[in-house]
């Protein structure tokens, strides 16, 4: 027989009217609130960082891989397709998807309204997932079969964001005149097939996703060639050692940058969130650690005579300590349980029915995101359960320096 724990189990069965109860209860609330707060704060933490960086991906790709050049405007060097990269980009392990595409800064125009905005031409194998889930009205171009045909060399679909749509009063199936500057004004009649919003503002206020064989005309560039190649890797948590991969397969006259180095100001402050978390997370496992040891103090306070007791039959202060430690991990896992289910059940609840609303315009997507990562909440229930438990060895310490003579008349 486990003589500690049953005491422990004793112990736990006190009236609910005592004193002791209701520390207990206290101690089990404030487990259970902060797991809860620490399940929401990861869940929404990494569902704005996944979700930002999919809004970024939207426009752009893990790694890029352009012509090296001193030039600094949307001006691009051509890029052959026919490169080892470009053909064996597929074999680099790691590699989901590599896509060739270039841009164009120009001036979209409607009868009342001018506006500046970038062409991104794309070409086959572009991979339209990413934008199909910010489609919010019409269709994806389709460039290569029945597309309308403005020229026999390129199709004039393009989609356009809402922030433009709205700007210049464009609906689905209109027309708009885009200008392109060079030696001369060059404009070109385009069609919106669709609009698309991912809330990112830098690219939902200039980019303009149309035909490469439109931009490869306008730059009397050949079929074969592009402005830069988009590398997608399946693990971003791997892009650093695939990167590598890419650069020493890239030809001297490439440059290929990493989307964390284009980016870098957002990813600095994605990397300041997640220390802020970090120490989020420390201080509740230090508020409620504080707080069960207090709570453990005062029961065993409330418990003087029964240690004093237990000492005079001759129990050992090893098992005094265990029956408190128990005592006191009962609490921790009933805290933990209900914890669970109430930051879980929040996190489900926000997830399903997006009941807490955000203003694009400041956070970039219009409901509070949730990603589930149930590794890291084990992992948070664990080390719950380990440091809390460390910590409550110090109040059990107390109880081998009480004298079982004053012990036993210590309520008198």
């Amino acid at each position: 027989m486990n003589v500690p724990f049953f005491i422990a189990r004793r112990i736990r069965h006190t009236p609910t009217e005592s004193f002791s109860a209701t520390v207990t209860k206290v101690g089990v609330a404030s487990i259970a609130i902060g797991l809860a707060s620490v399940i929401v704060a990861f869940a929404v933490l990494f569902g704005y960082k996944y979700a930002i960086q999919q809004k970024i991906f939207v426009f752009g790709s893990h790694i890029t891989v352009s012509k090296f050049s001193l030039n600094n405007s949307y001006e691009e060097t051509p890029l052959a397709l026919k490169t080892p990269l470009y053909q064996q980009a597929g074999t680099i392990p790691g590699v989901r998807h590599i896509q060739g595409v270039a841009t164009k800064a120009g001036m979209l125009k409607t009868a009342d309204e001018l506006s500046g905005a970038i062409l991104k031409g794309v070409g086959r194998e572009y991979d339209w997932e990413l934008f199909r889930s910010s489609l919010v009205a019409g269709t994806l171009p389709r460039f290569y079969k029945d597309s309308a045909q403005c020229n026999p060399n390129y199709s004039c679909q393009v989609l356009i964001s809402k922030r433009i749509s709205e700007r210049l009063q464009l609906d689905v199936g209109k027309d708009v005149i885009m200008y392109f500057i060079g030696n001369q004004l060059r404009p070109r009649k385009l069609q919106v097939t669709g609009i698309y919003d991912t809330g990112l503002e830098e690219g939902d206020n200039v980019m303009v996703i149309g035909d490469l064989r439109l931009i490869q005309q306008l730059n009397n560039w050949g079929a074969d060639s592009v402005g830069s190649y988009e590398v997608f890797v399946n693990d971003f948590n791997d892009l650093d050692n695939i990167y590598r991969q890419v650069r020493e397969a890239a030809s001297p006259d490439m440059r290929p940058m990493r989307v964390t180095d284009i980016y870098k100001p957002l990813f600095d402050w994605m990397t300041l969130l997640d220390q802020n978390t970090g120490i989020f997370l420390g201080l509740i496992l230090f508020v409620a650690g504080f707080n069960m040891v207090a709570i453990l103090l005062v029961l065993m306070l409330e418990r003087t005579p029964m240690i004093g007791l237990l000492k005079a039959f001759g129990s050992s202060n090893t098992l005094i300590r265990r029956v408190f430690l128990y005592v006191g991990l009962n609490m921790v896992l009933k805290g933990l349980f209900i914890g669970n289910l109430l930051g879980i059940g929040l996190c489900a609840l926000q997830y399903y029915f997006k009941l807490i609303p955000l203003d694009p315009k400041n956070y970039y997507m219009d409901t509070v995101p949730i990603a589930w990562n149930f590794t890291i909440i084990a992992l948070v229930n664990v080390a719950t359960i380990v440091l809390i438990a460390l910590a409550l060895w110090l109040p059990t310490l107390v109880a081998t320096r009480i004298q079982p003579v004053k012990a036993l008349v210590f309520k008198k």
